[in-house]
């Protein structure tokens, strides 16, 4: 007989989610992921102008702000067929850059890395021992002993308050634990490095849009406004400023991020459990030239099904056959029904609680079970994020891939095949990391020169006047989120929005089983993994965090006769 254990909530992540798991003889034999929480805010913007909807599906999310924003104005672009200055392409691409580099290090020092290293444990390590391992891998300055041991003094005390503070809850001491006192020690310093140098590099939004989080953005291009010799504008200080955050941020990649990566990674090349689907969807980004021009993209777009690196499937996301999200497990109904699936251009926000009133012992897993829909490409479920863009970019022959890839695999001494797991996800975060922090170099320079040749223009106004607009029209914006694939349609009609749909990278890797018993991508990686104590249930986090869940944190509703909107916290 299988014994269910729960985790809820799933901490260290954004949102609400709940993770039941069936463990029979030590292993999982079957998991199940559950959205807790509904996001409802594709009601909120209904018949509004559809150049304010980014201000709003922002908020979606408190961390995915600028994602869901820069989504948002893409997929109106698209429908009014808007091309934006070259200037704003690449400020779009700086801030994206900026914030892909802020969530995967905040992700793997904050959220992630507890799941493999042992915080308590550093009280044990030798402090000059540590600073002998830090110099080896990397010249980052602050190395010494004394630097250590101050570390270690600081951890002591909270230990020995007995209130551990940021360090609560944690399953100290877990079998599954495999550093040495020492190389916990050193990440637990750039656990608190990262805490500082992360508050700097988000300056970038808030230079370029105006703040963050919830920067600005504008349909037409950016509300950026370039001139080296104003005060009130974006002038030559802030510009070489935020230069200079760039140098920074790569340094504290490949110095700090990149060698704690492969020293931690090195110790648990062997813990190859969490593959999952080994279905990989990339929508491409990071354009070099017109977002409309796929070829441009530094992020390739693609498929690759089975784990085949030798076959690279076409994406098209208005093709209705493509894309489409199921409701069969989800409180949702299509047209009055229970089950089926939509593409996004008919989707609906119509929901239907069935399942168990709190507190309850387990979902009924069996019939609905999430507020998370399935969605699915051509009815295969799909993983999204950094393993898949990696995987896609190694398996379209990226030179830039193939060799970051090929040089960490040796490092590492593992296969190719060993990075379709867990640790394959928190390595393919680190080594895009190294990837776009060259990019955004890139993009500032040109940035920097455009300007230097005298062009300033940010904003194209060609198309921002409703009565130049179609009487109706649909539109797609996609874009690659530090998680994964996102994704937001529109349909306009009469200058207003009729219909609008965001399925989100969490959506896929965290939606519940389809009408063919598919499961998603949370799911499919649990199972099959060994659990050493079920009480402790170590290794379902490390699986579920190496995807870094993002959730909807709130419920937000309209009410359709009233028009207020209302807030539900979820317990």
């Amino acid at each position: 007989m299988a014994n269910r254990i729960v985790v809820d909530p799933v901490s260290r992540i954004e949102g609400h989610l709940r993770v039941e798991a069936d463990i029979k003889d030590g292993v999982i034999a079957k998991a199940y992921s559950s959205g807790t929480a509904i996001r409802g805010i594709e009601l909120i913007v209904k018949d509004r102008d559809p150049r304010d909807v980014w201000a709003f599906v922002q908020r979606i999310c408190g961390v995915c702000t600028s994602s869901h924003a820069l989504a948002s104005i893409r997929t109106v672009e698209d429908a009014l067929d808007i091309k934006v200055p070259k200037n704003a392409s690449l400020i779009r691409n700086i801030m994206n850059e900026a914030l892909f580099l802020h969530d995967h290090i905040v992700h793997f020092y904050h959220l992630h890395a507890f799941d493999w290293v042992d915080v308590v444990d550093a009280l044990n390590a030798d402090p000059a021992e540590t600073s002998k391992i830090a110099q080896s891998i990397s010249d980052w300055p602050k190395s010494s002993p004394g630097y250590f041991a101050e570390v270690q003094n600081k951890v002591k005390k909270v230990v020995d308050s007995g209130q551990l503070g940021i360090f609560a809850n944690g399953y100290w001491g877990h079998p599954e634990y495999k550093l040495p006192p020492e190389v916990n020690l050193l990440a637990v310093a750039h656990y608190l490095e990262a805490l500082d140098w992360q508050k700097e590099v988000v300056k970038i939004q808030t230079i370029l849009g105006g703040k963050n989080p919830h920067p600005h953005y504008v349909v037409g291009g950016m509300a950026t406004p370039l001139d080296i010799n104003s005060d009130n504008g974006i002038h030559a200080e802030r510009l070489m400023h935020i230069s200079q955050l760039i140098d920074q941020a790569r340094d504290f990649v490949t110095k700090v991020y990149i060698p704690d990566l492969l020293a931690i990674g090195s110790y648990y090349k062997e813990w190859t459990y969490g593959g999952g689907l080994n279905n990989y969807l990339v929508y491409g980004d990071f354009p070099t030239g017109d977002i409309r021009d796929v070829d441009t993209y530094r992020i390739p777009r693609g498929v690759i099904l089975n784990g085949k690196l030798n076959e690279i499937h076409d994406i098209d996301l208005k093709d209705p056959e493509q894309v489409q999200e199921f409701i069969d497990h989800s409180w949702y109904t299509y047209d009055g029904k229970e089950t089926g699936g939509k593409h996004p251009w008919e989707g609906e926000q119509t929901f239907n609680y069935t399942g168990p009133k709190p507190p309850y012992d387990f979902l009924d897993v069996d019939k609905k079970y999430s507020w998370i829909k399935s969605p699915r490409w051509k009815e295969q479920p799909m993983e999204t994020g950094p393993l898949a863009r990696m995987l896609v970019g190694y398996a379209s022959g990226r030179e830039e891939y193939v060799q970051i890839v090929d040089d960490t695999l040796k490092k590492l001494g593992i296969p190719l095949e060993a990075l379709q797991s867990a640790l394959g996800r928190t390595v393919a975060r680190g080594l895009e990391s190294v990837l776009i922090s060259g990019w955004m170099r890139k993009d500032m320079d040109q940035l920097l020169e455009n300007i230097k040749n005298g062009d300033q223009s940010t904003f194209d106004k060609t198309k921002w006047e409703p009565e130049t607009w179609p009487k109706n029209v649909k539109g797609v914006g996609w874009m690659e989120a530090p998680r994964g694939s996102l994704g937001h349609w529109i349909e306009i009609d009469n200058q207003k929005v009729k219909n609008y749909q965001a399925v989100v990278p969490t959506t896929w890797n965290a939606s519940p089983m389809d009408h063919k018993g598919n499961q998603g991508a949370y799911e499919a990686a649990l199972q099959n993994t060994p659990i050493a104590d079920p009480k402790l249930p170590l290794e379902i986090l490390r699986i579920v965090h190496s995807f870094d869940p993002c959730l909807a944190c709130a419920v937000h509703l309209t009410d359709l006769e009233t028009r207020e909107s209302t807030e539900i916290k979820l317990g």
